[in-house]
């Protein structure tokens, strides 16, 4: 395994080592049971400022580094600035972290997370909104940090999830969590890059246009798209359905059926969603009309 220059300073001559006894904060991460272990200690002014950041870490050479590294980083920066550093940033200053150690600028990011959280007395929580949920109990490595390792590095395999977090590196227990976590973050991934498709295929059919806009069949080729993919399979688990009808210009002329027909939110649903989803993705000008001859009694959306 080749360390850089850096880390081998880093570690041989860290920076910033040591207790901090008037500390505003004390940020924390990992744990001595699992092998590594970081506390950050940081002094902050009256203006949010870092003024002073030091460390105590226990662990791998590279975990030693990059605790280092942070303090260095983060000194002189107002505490909102310092967290949006992220672990790539740590390794980049670092002139790299060989795979196998990326848990340690992950560890790292999580105690001054940690410290802002404390400073700014907001809840830990994970960014589904709940409690952390501990997912690799051998490691104490909780869902929200799993799941941000994959978004950040583009993970794919258990394998690199535990070379950035050591998750499911002992027992296996997890491995069915941790996969289940890479396939919703596939899934996002293959989204997006949808979206992205169809947004430069809406650019390349406005640039075709000497006027500068597309066609009416063009922008109904696209409108379909979406509702195809974002907007009938939605409707479809309640028992509904939409159908394009016209496109004149911005002005799309839909259909709704089923249970769409009754549904007391089906005008919400339509502004809200399916006119938001077609600006979004297709022209920020669209305009949508139901043209929908819905029942007398409307009725809530069915449960599911």
């Amino acid at each position: 395994m080749q360390y850089s220059e850096k880390i081998r300073d880093h570690f041989l001559h860290p920076r910033n080592a040591g207790e901090l006894e008037d500390a505003t904060v004390i940020g924390e991460a990992g744990s001595l049971a699992t092998g590594d272990a970081f506390r950050l200690y940081l002094r902050i002014n009256s203006q949010d400022v870092i003024e002073e950041a030091r460390f105590q870490a226990f662990g791998s050479p590279t975990a030693i580094a990059t605790s280092s590294a942070l303090t260095e980083m983060i000194k002189g920066k107002h505490v909102d600035e310092a967290v949006r550093l992220s672990t790539r940033d740590i390794a980049a200053y670092l002139d790299g972290v060989p795979q196998e150690r990326m848990h340690a600028p992950v560890m790292g990011m999580e105690a001054l997370e940690d410290a802002y959280a404390k400073y700014r007395r907001l809840e830990t929580l994970d960014e589904d909104g709940q409690s952390a949920r501990i997912v690799c109990r051998c490691f104490n490595v909780s869902h929200g940090r799993i799941e941000r390792a994959i978004r950040d590095h583009h993970l794919s395999t258990i394998a690199e999830v535990t070379h950035h977090t050591k998750a499911g590196g002992d027992c296996n227990s997890c491995h069915a969590d941790i996969e289940n976590l890479l396939a919703r973050a596939r899934a996002e991934r293959a989204r997006a890059a949808e979206e992205e498709r169809i947004r430069t295929a809406r650019d390349n059919a406005r640039k075709a246009q000497p006027a500068g806009g597309i066609s009416d069949l063009q922008r109904a080729a696209l409108i379909q798209e979406v509702l195809d993919r974002e907007v009938r399979p939605g409707l479809a688990m309640d028992g509904g359905d939409m159908e394009l009808v016209s496109v004149e210009g911005a002005t799309v002329r839909v259909k709704l059926g089923g249970h769409c027909v009754s549904c007391s939110s089906s005008t919400a649903t339509m502004r809200y969603f399916v006119e938001d989803k077609l600006r979004e993705l297709v022209d920020p000008a669209i305009e949508v009309i139901d043209i929908t001859e819905h029942g007398q009694e409307l009725h809530a959306p069915p449960m599911r």
